[in-house]
């Protein structure tokens, strides 16, 4: 079975719009009830409490608070992970300490059962497209009407109700479970086939494909050279309107209609990226079996220049690198041609050195690992190729074991791929629970140990 995710539009009744905006709410106070709890211990006793602590205070939480009876434990569990998993990123070094959140940037909550909390009912009329569907939330007794389109359908597990403020519309993410694709290899192996395709991402030109035939450029759309001075005249008029203090003024009401034209400019810009993403990966994915990409830090290659070392040429290049959207496509890339049951090979960059490496003879060349130098000329074997096509054309080679100077293996080479099985321990909710059914002994708690001053105070 794979996982995979579908999100629909939700539309609400103006009743059952009043039972999801007071469900958010709650659910963002339990959030910042877990951080504070984590703080307050942590300052006072140097103790770290984990997510079983916080799970086993949730009944005492909810007698001392009724208005967290009437939702559904399983949510109240999921909210309470979303911090677990906030502090362990924290730990780990990925990401900052979790702070409390306002309900202005509160997205929504989960239902991590789909047995118990919502229910699901699609009712298709065309091919690949939901005219109609409904999903029931058992915990507010609400019934959804929804719209969207799929290409499959399977069992839903988890169900996330998110809220888009800039927009003011509701979406319904669901997790579902169908049956793996067939393999297209079959018995054989993934070098017996020709539909090979090997792609460079850049930022003058986009993508970079290599099939063994021949070279095929996407140029770089350049979003942001097209939103970025509509949101730069929006963020001057912003500047001009009361902006809100917190606990000495409030925002003007010109004030959030200039933040919300705001908002609506990036909404667009991020919409049309990722529409042109979708396109570029369904046609990649559409025409050719194996999928060959490069492994890119794209947090460190966007991170900002030192002091003195051209801070505003660095600032440039990060916007270029962030409009095409290296992660992103690589992920697209991978989902989609795992979908269809073929192979996505990736390529470590600091072992095969795509951009440094000549295609032909297989020579490593320190100096073209600069940026500027966009055209590669081997001085042992005379090729000429540009530095895109060069970095696309090794690739390839190293899929079909086509080239010089390395291993006779993909894992000699240090290559992953998409049939590579690798455990992980993502702490799940069911990995969390049956990691608390082999523990012999309960976790000792104290009711109300959540109840801290600043709860409700904070922002």
């Amino acid at each position: 079975m794979t996982n995979r995710r579908l999100t629909f539009r939700l539309y609400p009744t103006k009743v059952q719009k009043e039972k999801l905006f007071l469900a958010r709410k709650l659910h963002q106070l339990l959030y910042n009830a877990c951080v504070a709890h984590r703080r307050f211990e942590w300052r006072k006793t140097r103790r770290s409490v984990d997510y079983f602590t916080q799970q086993n205070a949730l009944p005492g939480f909810r007698q001392q608070w009724p208005d967290y009876q009437q939702l559904n434990l399983t949510t109240l569990q999921a909210t309470v992970k979303r911090v677990d998993l906030a502090y362990n990123a924290f730990l780990k070094g990925i990401r900052k300490r979790p702070k409390f959140k306002s309900i202005r940037n509160y997205s929504g909550w989960t239902y991590p059962d789909g047995r118990q909390g919502f229910k699901v009912q699609i009712e298709c009329s065309q091919k690949y497209a939901v005219n109609c569907g409904w999903v029931t939330l058992n915990d507010l007794g609400v019934r959804l009407r929804m719209r969207g389109r799929f290409k499959y359908w399977g069992k839903p597990t988890t169900c996330t109700i998110v809220y888009r403020p800039h927009k003011d519309e509701w979406y319904a993410s669901f997790s579902i479970k169908t049956s793996e694709p067939e393999p297209l290899f079959g018995s054989k192996s993934p070098l017996d086939y020709e539909s090979i395709v090997a792609f460079d991402l850049g930022c003058e030109t986009a993508l970079t494909c290599y099939d063994g035939y021949g070279f095929d450029s996407i140029s770089n759309p350049r979003f942001d050279r097209e939103f970025a001075p509509k949101i730069k005249q929006a963020s001057r008029q912003l500047k001009r309107k009361q902006r809100p203090i917190k606990g000495k003024q409030k925002a003007s009401s010109r004030w959030k209609k200039a933040n919300r034209k705001i908002s609506k400019l990036k909404a667009k810009q991020s919409a049309r990226r990722k529409d042109w993403q979708h396109k570029i990966t369904t046609e990649i994915a559409s025409c050719y079996d194996i999928v060959v990409t490069e492994k890119l830090n794209v947090r460190g290659m966007t991170r900002k220049a030192k002091k003195g070392k051209r801070k505003k040429q660095k600032a440039g290049l990060n916007r270029a690198l962030l409009d095409v959207g290296f992660g992103a496509l690589n992920q697209m890339a991978l989902y989609k041609i795992l979908a269809k049951g073929g192979l996505h090979i990736t390529i470590d960059t600091k072992k095969v050195k795509p951009s440094q490496r000549c295609p032909r003879c297989g020579t490593v060349h320190k100096e073209w690992a600069k940026l500027s130098n966009r055209y590669h000329i081997c001085d042992d074997c005379g090729f000429e190729i540009p530095r895109d096509q060069g970095s696309a054309m090794v690739m390839w080679n190293v899929a079909a074991d086509r080239q010089p100077g390395l291993g006779t293996g993909l894992v000699n080479r240090r290559c992953s791929s998409s049939t590579d099985s690798t455990c992980k321990h993502t702490g799940s909710m069911r990995q969390l629970g049956q990691m608390k059914r082999s523990k012999s002994q309960s976790v000792d708690f104290v009711d109300g140990d959540l109840e801290t001053p600043s709860v409700y105070t904070a922002g």
